[in-house]
């Protein structure tokens, strides 16, 4: 059963419940005032009858003629209880009203304004009974009313509530119908564009977004999910692509030299040693490339825990990684900051922009900076050109003067990568003096409050 029924059937039994409680409830209160008024009529006529207007009780001479007439010409009947129980017919239908021993009770000791209510069948009739003690000399009279028109008036009633009930049920259905096809045909069309991404695997469908509720909120939502499937998409696509391309590099080298390696016995001692060098240059190089496509296409510094973290500490611990790793001169500059992130993932980015500082500047000291939630990295080399300054933190982006260096052109794309996962951006400016100024920045609402 799709939405649209269940929501029709839901208006349906919401309309069904509705129309069930206003039925019983108004024909409740239809059949309490009809009685009540049953019974106030009959009062009203006992008094009339005390007081010797009898002329209540006769038939209606248009309609009296046979037994049958005359009990339609005159739904009422009475007669007077004696304070001894004897029985005295005062006019009306020819029928006999029972007794009870509370109606012989009130007879005996009479009162003023007393009465009793009851209801008796008598023949083939069901009638509401008044009992009222007369005063001062005892006795009571004893009022009947045919109800038999009565309970007609109210089962007419209630067959009218019903055919109303059952016309509120099939309008609240059709409602239910008409508002549910409103509000879920653009679920179904929402829908349809799923099924059809799924199937096709195409992410270029058009949403269409109207309306402010949670449907259209729904749209937007899908159609941004789109947006960024396609373009992870077309990260993913051009990665594999870049990546063939550096990876295709060194597998060439790799195979040059295991062609040299098959005559490997001919070559003398000295090119021996620089043959080995140079494959095992070649796959630390490419193992490195490797680790460092793995860092990007699976974005695994996304998905590590965020805590708070010294970040003049994971400063200070990438230097002396590099510097023991390089022996160059590093100079660590750093303000007390704590910070929200992933200390692995910012001792990363701090590692590669210091060892790209050390690559590309051979010579002079190289100055770590942490102020704030900004991290620096100057060196004293040839500097960055204005051309270059815009592309170098795209992945594999290699300058002209790089060509001949050794790197995979992935180091600085992992650092943007984990400055935008802490909501910041990327710094790159030329030093005064010469050389360049290389960084990252943090986010300023995931600073410690201590900062």
């Amino acid at each position: 059963m799709n939405l649209a029924a269940r929501l029709a059937l839901a208006f349906a039994a919401v309309g069904a419940v509705v129309a069930v409680l206003v039925g019983v409830l108004s024909y409740r209160t239809a059949a309490d005032r009809v009685h009540d008024e049953l019974d106030r009529t009959l009062l009203t006529t006992a008094a009339e009858i005390t007081a010797g207007a009898t002329a209540v009780l006769a038939p209606n001479t248009a309609i009296a003629g046979s037994d049958d007439d005359h009990d339609e010409a005159q739904p009422m009947v009475a007669q007077m209880i004696g304070p001894d129980g004897s029985v005295r017919r005062v006019g009306g239908r020819l029928v006999t009203l029972s007794t009870t021993p509370d109606e012989l009770a009130l007879a005996r000791r009479g009162g003023l304004g007393d009465h009793l209510f009851h209801d008796v069948t008598a023949g083939r009739d069901d009638y509401r009974v008044v009992t009222v003690a007369q005063h001062p000399h005892g006795g009571a009279l004893q009022l009947a009313v045919d109800v038999d028109e009565t309970r007609h008036v109210l089962s007419s009633l209630a067959t009218r509530i019903t055919l109303v009930s059952a016309l509120v049920l099939v309008v609240a259905a059709a409602a239910g119908w008409f508002i549910a096809r409103r509000v879920t045909r653009r679920l179904v069309r929402l829908t349809g564009l799923a099924e059809q991404v799924s199937a096709s695997g195409s992410l270029d469908v058009e949403v269409p977004i109207h309306g402010r509720d949670e449907v259209g909120r729904l749209a937007m939502s899908f159609d941004a999910m789109l947006s960024r499937l396609a373009t992870s998409r077309e990260d993913q696509e051009r990665l594999v692509q870049d990546a063939a391309h550096e990876l295709r590099t060194p597998l060439t080298s790799l195979r040059t030299n295991a062609r040299v390696l098959r005559r490997f016995g001919e070559l003398t001692p000295g090119a021996r040693e620089r043959l080995l060098a140079d494959v095992d240059g070649e796959t630390r190089e490419l193992s490195h490339l490797v680790d460092e496509l793995v860092e990007l296409a699976t974005r695994r510094n996304e998905a590590e825990p965020v805590a708070p973290v010294d970040l003049a500490a994971v400063v200070a611990r990438a230097a002396r990684g590099v510097r023991r790793r390089s022996g160059r001169e590093i100079e660590v500059d750093a303000e007390a900051v704590s910070v929200l992130g992933s200390a692995r993932s910012l001792e990363r980015a701090v590692t590669n922009l210091l060892e790209n500082a050390v690559k590309f500047a051979p010579t002079g000291p190289i100055d770590a900076v942490l102020r704030g939630a900004r991290v620096e990295v100057r060196d004293r080399g040839p500097g960055i050109t204005e051309a270059d300054r815009a592309h170098v933190f795209d992945r594999f982006y290699r300058a002209e003067t790089a060509r001949a260096l050794p790197g995979s052109g992935l180091g600085l794309a992992i650092v943007r990568q984990v400055a935008l996962t802490h909501g910041g951006d990327v710094v790159v400016a030329a030093r005064p003096g010469g050389g360049a100024v290389v960084g990252f920045t943090v986010a300023d609402d995931r600073l410690s409050p201590d900062s």
